[in-house]
């Protein structure tokens, strides 16, 4: 069974840093791409940053030169550094295991969710 385990979350002040960080656990043959998504309330949940398993990122345009998305060496592993952080950042932010081989086949997996809070 696969899980996806987000941490980094909380409460910063605008203008503030923050770091979340996925791992992805389980008997995992390969994932074709990791990212973060968010979703703040009465909104729908809205790509932030992708990257693959070759290193290629993509951002949304509202966090393009702010936040920089990376994949750790273990490569299960996802960190999105959010710097310059604003009231509209604020949001729930999942992490997003894309096309992952198991031995019971290929599927995606979402995160539980980490709250991020930016106060103004």
């Amino acid at each position: 069974q696969v899980q996806l385990v987000e941490s980094g979350g909380g409460l910063v002040q605008a203008g503030g840093s923050l770091r979340l960080s996925c791992a992805a656990s389980g008997i995992i043959f390969s994932i074709n791409a990791m990212g973060w998504y968010r979703q703040a309330p009465g909104k729908q949940r809205e790509l932030v940053a992708t990257i693959t398993s070759g290193g290629s990122a993509n951002y949304a345009d509202s966090v393009k030169g702010r936040f920089t998305i990376s994949r750790g060496n273990a490569k299960n592993t996802v960190y999105l550094q959010m710097n310059s952080l604003n009231a509209e950042d604020t949001a729930v932010y999942y992490c997003n295991a894309d096309r992952v081989r198991t031995r019971q086949g290929t599927r995606g997996y979402w995160g539980q969710g980490t709250q991020v809070t930016v106060s103004s």
